[in-house]
């Protein structure tokens, strides 16, 4: 890391500016460590991934109490030199009231991006009704207005992922969450070049977050081509580091073999990156 680190005003606008045109890829670091590694690799924004910290913590997605994920945006705000957007899963707010507390001490932690989804958490009622989700988004927008009102406001809408995966329902959440000012729209779970142009087109001229979290025909060029204007990963870099750190230690348990081990870095290697 250099050693004039930029100011946080300075984080924001420079993340602001990479939504403006093209597109990029922001990864989903984990802890400090994969944070730094992703850095120095040149990627010029990362985002945090709830799953990927609660699975460190020994917890399911969602599993973690607001405090501890406000510590966790301050350690790789702190760690990092590029701008950091916060999964800041439904806003840890019961209702609209409280939505604006949350959002203004997730602010203070020096994220440059704030996603907020429209999930519940509840399996009876997965999704806020539509007016319930507008009236938390309008006020996580005032309260990022109430402050220095320059991180950017991202808004979820999660019928994919819950189960619920109706397009025409999911456009109308992102248009009602645009219209209240959130300044990108993401929508998880969408698979196909038809959905992905359908939303892109629906929403423009706001920019896009489109997750890829599994191998296919998705590259970034096409994305690209697609209107895309970000590409996040959510946990899959976590998974990935499961799965290496999975495979040697069942080996050790199963067979007493230590060949998982194999295609690890040296500690020499790791020590020198940080």
């Amino acid at each position: 890391m250099s050693q004039s680190r930029p100011s946080i005003a300075a984080k924001r606008q420079t993340f602001r500016q990479l939504h403006t045109s093209g597109c990029f890829i922001i990864p989903n670091p984990w802890d400090a460590g994969s944070a730094r590694y992703l850095q120095d690799l040149g990627f010029k924004a990362l985002a945090t991934t709830s799953s990927g910290l609660a699975w460190s913590q020994g917890r399911p997605d969602n599993g973690l109490p607001r405090e501890r994920v406000l510590a966790h945006l301050r350690e790789l705000v702190d760690a990092t030199d590029v701008p950091v957007n916060a999964d800041f899963e439904n806003g840890f707010a019961a209702d609209a009231a409280a939505m604006g507390e949350s959002v203004r001490l997730a602010v203070e932690t020096g994220v440059a991006g704030l996603s907020i989804e429209d999930s519940t958490g509840r399996e009876n009622a997965p999704l806020f009704e539509l007016s319930e989700a507008v009236a938390r988004l309008r006020a996580a927008r005032q309260a990022i207005d109430a402050g220095a009102g320059d991180t950017l406001l991202v808004a979820r809408a999660e019928c994919f992922v819950v189960g619920r995966p109706d397009l025409g329902e999911t456009i109308a959440r992102l248009q009602a969450y645009a219209n209240v000012g959130a300044d990108c729209l993401y929508a998880p779970g969408l698979r196909t070049i038809e959905q992905i142009r359908a939303v892109v087109e629906a929403v423009k001229p706001k920019p896009v977050n489109i997750l890829v979290n599994s191998p296919g025909e998705l590259t970034l060029n096409k994305l690209t081509e697609l209107g895309v204007r970000r590409v996040s990963v959510g946990g899959a870099l976590a998974r990935v580091a499961w799965g290496g750190f999975m495979r040697a230690a069942r080996l050790m348990a199963s067979q007493g073999s230590f060949d998982g081990l194999a295609d690890a870095p040296s500690h020499g290697d790791l020590d020198a990156l940080f």
